[in-house]
């Protein structure tokens, strides 16, 4: 297999770094200079590969998208049954204790915060909530087909899973005493088995 060029994994490096800065300061107080020092490279080398900083903020917004798809991809590929893989599916977006998960939706809930005034990041959301919904309704679809979910029409369902994850994920990484990590696992096992027939 051929190996990735240095100028893919450096460009990604940058993206990661970018995430990682958002994540801790927040996307209004990102500086180019904070990203290239975590990167471990120059102002210039990220100007080299993004323009602006509105470009490198987009770019790592859609490398977040992209990481957190692939990490479920084995998930996904999987030959069990729906209901298994959409178990496992849920429960990888859970923020626990995996500092890759807890990362990314940090970057989601800026994503997010920036989309309410800047058009092109919601338009960003919009491909990105699109995936997600074709992924979870795919799964529930294949599921019903099989007779291990109850009928329904599969996209309300996935977008009723999500937004519920979604909604659930933001008081878990607030801290919300009455909405814990553990809580919010219970929560999402008692809507799956909801979908059971």
């Amino acid at each position: 297999m051929p190996r990735p060029s240095v100028e893919v994994e450096r460009r990604e490096q940058i993206l990661l770094a970018a995430c990682q800065v958002m994540a801790e300061v927040g996307l209004r107080s990102l500086r180019v200079g904070d990203v290239a020092k975590r990167a471990g490279t120059s102002h210039g080398t990220v100007h080299y590969y993004f323009d602006t900083k509105r470009e490198l903020v987009h770019e790592a917004f859609a490398f977040n998208f992209r990481r957190s798809l692939d990490r479920r991809r084995p998930i996904l590929d999987a030959a069990g049954d729906p209901l298994s893989r959409l178990r496992a599916f849920v429960d990888s977006y859970l923020p626990g204790d995996d500092p890759e998960t807890v990362l990314a939706w940090r970057v989601w809930i800026e994503l997010w915060n920036e989309a309410l005034r800047e058009p092109g990041l919601r338009e960003l959301n919009e491909r990105v909530y699109g995936e997600w919904r074709r992924v979870v309704a795919g799964i529930l679809r294949d599921g019903q087909h099989r007779g291990q979910f109850r009928e329904g029409d599969a996209v309300d369902t996935a977008n009723v899973l999500i937004g519920m994850i979604d909604g659930l994920a933001i008081q878990v990484l607030l801290g919300s005493r009455d909405m814990t990590g553990e809580r919010m696992r219970v929560t999402c096992e008692a809507f799956l088995r909801g979908l059971e027939a």
